[in-house]
C-alpha cells in the first residue's frame, strides 16, 4: 500500500510539473513557425529555468534576464529581476525546483528509466554541489557585469556556454525550423549539445545532476530554504529513528538533521515515507494551525 501511495503522490507531482510546463510554453504558433514569442508577457519572469528562446515560452527565465540587464545603466529592470527571485525564494525556496521547473521534470522522468546501477552518491559529491554557486557567481554575475561591449551590455555567459535547458528548449527547435540558423552552427553549438547529451544520460543514472551540480537558479533558491514561507517541519518528539525519510530522499538529505537543507527540493517523498507524521510540509501558518489543533486534541 505504501508503495502504491508513493507512486501515486510522485505521479501527481509529475502531472503538476507537466501541466505547468505546458502553460508556460503555450505559444503554439512559435513551434509551428519557428519563431520566438515577443509579446508583453515576455517582460515577466517565470519562477523556474525556462528558456527565453523556446518557441513556446510565454515569459522569461530569471537567470537569462539577470544576465541581460545586470550591466545595464537602467537598473530598474535589474532590480525587478533580483527582487523577483528574492520574492519567489522567500516564499517557496527550492520548492520551485521540485514543482515548477520544466527541465527538472525532464530529469525526473529520465531517472525513472531502469538502469542496472543507479548512483545515489560518490566521492566528491558534496564538494561538486558547490559548483552551482561558482557558476552563479562567475557566469551569471561577474562575467556579464564586467565584460561588456561598447554599448555597456554584457553577454549571457551561462546561457551561451552552459545552459542545457536553453539548448533543448530553444536551440534545437529553432535550428530545426530555420535553415539559416543551421548553416551558422559551429563549435559553440557542438559544445552545448555535448553538455545537453551528458546531462540527459547522467539523469538516467544520477537523480537530477543538473539541479545538484550546475543550476545557478537552484543555487539562488537554496539560500532561502531556511527562511521560506513554504518549508519542511520536523517534530523530533514523533520521530522513531527509522531513517525511512533519509533513505527515500533522492537529493541525499537527512531531514531529521536539517529539514531546511539547501539541497531539499520539497518533493515530499520524505513526508510520505514517515510512518509517524514527524515530517510535514506546507506554509508556516498552516503548520502552526495544525500544531494547535493537535495540541487541543491531546488535551
Amino acid at each position: 500500500m505504501d508503495k502504491k501511495k508513493k507512486l501515486s503522490n510522485e505521479g501527481r507531482r509529475n502531472i503538476f510539473q507537466f501541466i505547468w510546463a505546458l502553460i508556460t510554453n503555450s505559444f503554439a504558433f512559435g513551434f509551428a513557425q519557428g519563431k520566438i514569442y515577443t509579446g508583453k508577457l515576455k517582460t515577466l519572469c517565470l519562477p523556474g529555468l525556462n528558456c527565453y528562446s523556446c518557441p513556446g515560452a510565454v515569459a522569461s527565465c530569471p537567470i537569462g534576464s539577470l544576465q541581460a540587464v545586470i550591466s545595464s545603466r537602467n537598473f530598474k529592470f535589474s532590480f525587478y529581476v533580483v527582487g523577483f527571485m528574492v520574492f519567489i525564494g522567500a516564499i517557496f525556496g527550492r520548492f520551485v525546483c521540485g514543482w515548477l521547473c520544466p527541465f527538472g521534470l525532464l530529469q525526473d522522468l529520465l531517472h525513472k528509466i531502469p538502469f542496472p546501477k543507479k548512483i545515489k552518491t560518490f566521492k566528491g559529491d558534496k564538494l561538486l554541489r558547490n559548483l552551482k554557486y561558482v557558476i552563479l557567481l562567475v557566469f551569471v554575475i561577474i562575467l556579464p557585469m564586467c565584460l561588456v561591449d561598447i554599448t555597456g551590455l554584457g553577454e549571457p555567459w551561462f546561457c551561451k556556454f552552459i545552459c542545457p535547458a536553453g539548448t533543448l528548449e530553444g536551440g534545437i527547435p529553432l535550428t530545426a525550423m530555420n535553415e539559416s540558423l543551421r548553416k551558422a552552427l559551429g563549435f559553440l553549438w557542438a559544445w552545448k549539445f555535448v553538455i545537453l547529451v551528458l546531462i540527459l544520460v547522467l539523469s538516467v543514472i544520477i537523480y537530477r545532476p543538473f539541479c545538484k551540480y550546475l543550476c545557478p537558479l537552484g543555487g539562488v533558491y537554496s539560500l532561502f530554504n531556511g527562511i521560506s514561507v513554504f518549508r519542511l517541519r520536523f517534530d523530533e518528539n514523533k520521530c522513531v529513528s527509522c531513517n525511512k525519510c533519509s533513505k527515500v530522499c533522492k537529493m541525499n538529505v537527512d531531514p531529521t538533521k536539517n529539514p531546511d537543507h539547501t539541497e531539499c527540493i520539497r518533493c515530499g517523498l520524505c513526508v510520505e515515507a514517515c510512518p509517524t507524521n514527524a515530517l510535514t510540509s506546507g506554509f508556516v501558518n498552516q503548520q502552526k494551525k495544525a500544531e494547535k489543533v493537535n495540541k487541543s486534541e491531546k488535551k
